[in-house]
């Protein structure tokens, strides 16, 4: 029997959820898109407008170059490549040595004017993470749209031509999400590394497609899937679900822990979850921070505790969810 009444997940924890020096800057540059997924939490689609602004870019590129401690930049939307900043934030960020992670949804690169993508993601050597949710077209478009899956497949092969897959600084990795639940069947992500081979070889063997890894992202009630549940009365049975299913052994390894999530206005999150539930980080004395806040005060550990809420119990549930996949 799935349960209703879902406990507050900080009460769920023996300690608060403390965070650890940031390593990874994640990074949204708006909400515009040339697709409009059924799963998307940002709810991003080509009729939305919101992207970064040159100022917030401006400092997000000194902060860059200011904090070695940043390992990763994630860039995410939207559709980053198509927002404004990503390729100056993209390349600031090379520059200094740091990794580029490049959120794509693989057909932007058939979009007029960023034919080019491609070859620039390979050029400044960025790692690309692309959503795959199945390796099957009937899954994919009933996602993403009518022809997205050919379309994604193109563009896997033309990544491959490039040497994505192949050469070792040329990484490509893909996402698999869940279809949405639409009945009180619910059911946590296959176990990934069994659907990476599934993945591996249905994609060499249909359309000589390889890729470096899958990674399995439960769906959060956030954005279009929350809009989902609740109009199929599902939202509460699916965090009771989510909660049933809590991995006390996920909590060390959580992403919210080491990254900060950035919003194309500049204002500071734990996770990009709780950037579109507008739920930002705080300093220890309860302030919200921004991107200038970073620079006035020559840090980036400035949290001491992570925002939590319900929704934090689909990334601590069976082994865990991430923007890097599985946690354990």
């Amino acid at each position: 029997m799935i349960q209703t009444a879902v406990t507050p997940f900080k009460n769920k924890l023996n300690s608060a959820l403390t965070k650890k020096q940031i390593t990874v800057l994640q990074i949204n540059l708006g909400k515009r898109c040339n697709l409009a997924c059924t799963h998307c939490h940002v709810e991003a689609s080509p009729k939305r407008t919101e992207e970064l602004s040159p100022e917030i870019c401006d400092q997000l590129i000194e902060i860059i170059r200011k904090f070695p401690q940043i390992q990763t930049v994630d860039l995410t939307g939207g559709a980053p490549e198509m927002l404004y900043g990503f390729k100056p934030l993209a390349e600031a960020a090379r520059a200094t040595g740091k990794e580029v992670i490049v959120r794509s949804n693989l057909t932007i690169y058939w979009e007029k004017g960023f034919e080019d993508i491609p070859e620039y993601c390979a050029k400044h050597q960025l790692r690309i993470i692309a959503s795959l949710p199945c390796y099957q077209a009937d899954n994919v478009d009933k996602m993403r749209g009518s022809g997205v899956f050919d379309g994604s497949i193109l563009a896997l092969q033309n990544l491959n031509q490039l040497g994505y897959g192949k050469d070792a600084n040329l990484v490509l990795d893909l996402v698999y999400n869940p279809q949405v639940p639409t009945t009180e069947k619910f059911s946590l992500t296959p176990e990934q590394g069994k659907l990476e081979r599934d993945y591996q070889v249905y994609l060499a063997a249909h359309f000589g497609i390889c890729f470096n890894q899958l990674f399995t992202i439960t769906n959060l009630p956030v954005g279009r899937t929350k809009f989902h549940l609740e109009h199929k009365k599902l939202h509460q049975p699916y965090l009771g679900f989510l909660e049933d299913n809590f991995n006390p052994n996920t909590v060390e390894h959580l992403m919210c822990r080491n990254e900060l999530s950035i919003d194309y206005l500049g204002n500071v999150y734990d996770c990009d979850f709780n950037q579109m539930e507008n739920r930002p980080a705080k300093t220890r004395t309860g302030e919200t921070i921004t991107v200038a806040k970073l620079l006035e005060t020559g840090s980036l550990d400035l949290i001491q505790e992570v925002q939590t809420a319900a929704y934090c119990y689909g990334c601590t549930a069976g082994s865990g969810s991430s923007c890097g996949g599985t946690l354990i």
